[in-house]
């Protein structure tokens, strides 16, 4: 018998897949885990949806829109800025951005540069590519590495801002020092940007060799569609479509981003409300807890754990994160890095959530093993 898995690339026999947060198949759980939208889509998705499909299902025989044209130029138009449809690649989530980006810019010799931490999915892709990377260590106080980011010989690097897990956003101020000396692709993944002061966009303007990469999935509720953007120069955009699935980004994903994007009025009120909950509960974990919390431009919290004892580190972070667990409340916890280990990321819910949430840690504080 042929063992079919020696049949693979050595490179992929050794590689350890991405690992996504868990999703429970069971009823009752308070799912703070995956930095997903605590409410509902805009009530335009489900009418546009519903549009889409019509009475009998037609339309889903039909291919979708190649490049997803007409979402493109709602998306150009939305940041403005003078971006145009040329400026827009579309992307079955902004993962698919992110692996269209490796796939085009970096080999063994062209390395991938990001931070450590970050988001857990790049050294993944890099891998695939069997790709070389440059990987530049946070310390705790979560400051930019700038002149290390500049020096970096990576032919693109990818940077989470606000960053992954920390929720820590960056100024364009500090990424305009880095792209004064870095000649590579600077990627600015946005996934959380909505809920941040600030963002990268207006870098576009002035630096051809900046993308940046956003997703639906977060203040817009559509996690379960997958739609994500790119934003760069017309050539950049060009070279994603040249390695791009034609079909990446199905019909009614496309339908419901267009919907989606044309209520902003909606969304904005989503995301004070995701903020303002966001901000009271890291006031109550950096205040009455006396938890070290990091400062989230996100919308979710960091925050590192003690025990009725006042001890911390990464035993009291999985002690937290198993009772909260074994209570249907999840949470995440990234025991592998020195920095990550002591800390729980918690996604903001709805107000409702975070109460139960407290709840249970109040809980767990009075047992007898916290």
């Amino acid at each position: 018998m042929i063992e079919v898995s020696s049949l693979a690339l050595p490179h992929i026999a050794k590689l350890h897949a991405y690992t996504p947060g868990l999703q429970p198949t069971g009823s009752g759980w308070v799912k703070l885990n995956t930095n997903e939208c605590p409410y509902p889509p805009s009530p335009r998705v489900a009418e546009a949806l519903r549009r889409e499909i019509g009475e009998d299902g037609a339309s889903l025989r039909l291919y979708p829109n190649p490049p997803g044209a007409p979402l493109r130029a709602v998306v150009a138009r939305l940041h403005g800025h003078g971006l145009r449809e040329e400026n827009v690649c579309i992307g079955n989530g902004s993962d698919d951005i992110l692996n269209l980006l490796v796939r085009a810019f970096c080999t063994r010799e062209a390395s991938a540069g990001f931070t450590r931490p970050s988001y857990s999915l790049y050294p993944v892709l890099v891998g695939i590519q069997d790709g070389g990377t440059d990987v530049i260590a946070f310390d705790r106080t979560m400051r930019l590495p700038v002149e290390q980011m500049a020096a970096s010989g990576a032919r693109a690097f990818f940077l989470t801002s606000p960053n992954a897990p920390t929720g820590v956003g960056f100024s364009n101020a500090e990424l305009e020092r880095v792209l004064a000396s870095f000649r590579g692709l600077l990627v600015v993944d946005e996934a959380y940007a909505p809920f941040a002061n600030e963002n990268a966009v207006p870098l576009l303007a002035r630096h051809p060799n900046v993308v940046v990469v956003r997703t639906l999935s977060k203040a817009y509720a559509l996690a379960g569609l997958r739609v994500g953007y790119a934003l760069a120069h017309s050539d950049v955009i060009g070279l994603l479509d040249r390695v791009r699935d034609s079909y990446n980004v199905n019909r009614l994903s496309q339908v419901a981003a267009i919907a989606a994007l044309g209520d902003p009025t909606y969304y904005d009120g989503v995301i004070d409300r995701v903020k303002a909950t966001r901000d009271r509960c890291a006031r109550e974990f950096a205040g009455p807890r006396g938890w070290f919390t990091y400062p989230s431009a996100a919308n979710f919290i960091f925050t590192e754990p003690k025990n009725a004892r006042g001890e911390s580190g990464p035993e009291v972070a999985r002690s937290a994160y198993d009772f909260l667990f074994a209570r249907q409340v999840l949470v995440r916890h990234f025991p592998s890095h020195a920095l990550t280990a002591p800390f729980l990321r918690i996604s903001v819910g709805t107000d409702r959530e975070m109460q139960i949430l407290n709840a249970t840690l109040d809980a767990w504080l009075k047992t007898p093993n916290a």
